[in-house]
């Protein structure tokens, strides 16, 4: 346990600095529109946009659709572990517990705060399409930074832990791309 109360020492510290931050964005709440637009950008990126265009690769791109598809499930189950892991060993609280001057513009999908899944999961997939269909990647690429922005704006998010998923993410969807791309093209080939 030694290593959730220095995280949970760290944290106390950088969500401090973070706050002013937080509460800047978050107060963009006010205006509908912009509440509006970016629960919708939350909701879809829960993971329905990225469902949409994991079952549409193979029809969209006939030679390597169905590898990237299949790339994108076992990346993204690898996300969910990562960011699932991470979230119960360090234990930050989100910005709208710690602070209640920060609004909760939407319910999050679990208690914890760090790192943000939906960062991690749009940045790993907009990774593997840059790599693998670049159109692809290109055309998703700004509702990949809404996702990000949206967890800051709604308060679920510190900045830093859109940073991390980001980074993590990224990172994952090299290692992926590096590592297993060649694999599912050779069982997307026998399918």
């Amino acid at each position: 346990m030694p290593s959730t109360s220095k995280a949970s020492r760290f944290f106390n510290v950088v969500d401090q600095r973070e706050f002013a931050l937080c509460q800047s964005i978050n107060r963009s709440l006010r205006f509908r529109p912009v509440q509006g637009y970016f629960k919708v950008v939350s909701r879809l990126g829960d993971g329905w946009l990225w469902y949409l265009v994991i079952l549409s690769m193979p029809v969209l791109m006939p030679q390597t659709g169905l590898a990237i598809a299949l790339l994108m499930v076992a990346t993204g189950l690898t996300c969910t572990i990562t960011y699932k892991l991470l979230k119960r060993w360090l234990i930050r609280e989100r910005p709208f517990i710690s602070f209640p001057s920060i609004n909760c513009g939407t319910p999050p999908l679990d208690r914890y705060s760090f790192p943000s899944g939906h960062t991690l999961h749009a940045v790993c997939f907009n990774t593997v399409l840059a790599m693998t269909a670049p159109e692809m990647a290109w055309l998703l690429l700004p509702f990949t930074l809404s996702v990000a922005a949206s967890r800051v704006v709604l308060g679920l998010h510190y900045p830093s832990d859109v940073a991390a998923g980001a980074l993590i993410g990224g990172v994952l969807g090299l290692a992926s791309v590096n590592g297993f791309y060649d694999l599912f093209i050779q069982i997307a080939a026998v399918a």
